[in-house]
């Protein structure tokens, strides 16, 4: 976790006190917004932001507009905090690129533990870096997709459901599975935020969307014509 650049975004001091405390003792240097305008000045700031944790009600801009102005053109990891476990609060935020919901109060490792995890698969690197296939290319290590050489702008949620897809080309992958691998064995949440996720990237791949194929009563199969 040494030197990752975390932003906290919270109007509860406190709270960002406890965070800041808790993630500068594994190594990580900290920046703090105590609204959305104040955390938007400081993403689009000199430093390089590695991970967001947002909370959802703050003031002048609240966590959900903050997500989508950063969303516009980062794909940065992005925790939500949110003091309420509502369904249709997860569903709008992973409509908008939420990667993890957190419902306060949490246990900070738990935090820390979703934080590495994330950091881990994002700067993470391997042997083959770059998959190409249907006009589609994604690079691993830059965390790149373009779609016939242009770039597109993905979550990062939407990055590893991608990459899940491209290593599994003509594989039937039950929903079951793809929660397991893409969104790790302790998710608790709905099968639904798959299908979420998969209208959202699908839009975003444009006609090459339609490789995304449904499987229905099982999951999904990508496979290129």
């Amino acid at each position: 976790m040494n030197d990752y650049k975390i932003l906290v975004v919270d109007d509860e001091s406190r709270m960002r006190k406890l965070l800041k405390d808790f993630l500068t003792k594994e190594g990580c240097i900290v920046y703090e917004a105590g609204d959305g305008m104040e955390a938007l000045e400081i993403f689009r700031g000199p430093n390089a932001i590695d991970c967001i944790l947002l909370d959802i009600m703050m003031p002048k801009l609240d966590g959900w507009e903050v997500c989508r102005e950063i969303r516009k053109t980062s794909d940065v990891p992005i925790i939500m905090l949110t003091a309420k476990s509502e369904e249709s609060d997860e569903l709008l935020g992973f409509e908008l690129g939420v990667d993890e919901f957190i419902t306060k109060p949490f246990s900070p490792k738990i935090l820390l533990a979703r934080v590495e995890s994330i950091l881990k698969r994002t700067k993470g690197l391997n042997a083959v870096n770059v998959i190409s296939t249907g006009g589609i290319e994604m690079d691993k290590r830059a965390h790149t997709v373009k779609v016939d050489d242009e770039l597109i702008v993905l979550s990062f949620k939407e990055f590893e459901l991608l990459q899940f897809f491209l290593e599994n080309e003509g594989v039937a992958l039950s929903r079951e599975k793809i929660l397991n691998n893409v969104w790790n064995y302790d998710y608790y949440g709905d099968a639904r935020t798959i299908d979420t996720h998969v209208k959202k990237l699908r839009s975003k791949l444009a006609e090459k969307g339609k490789y995304i194929q449904t499987i229905w009563g099982m999951g999904y199969k990508f496979e290129v014509d």
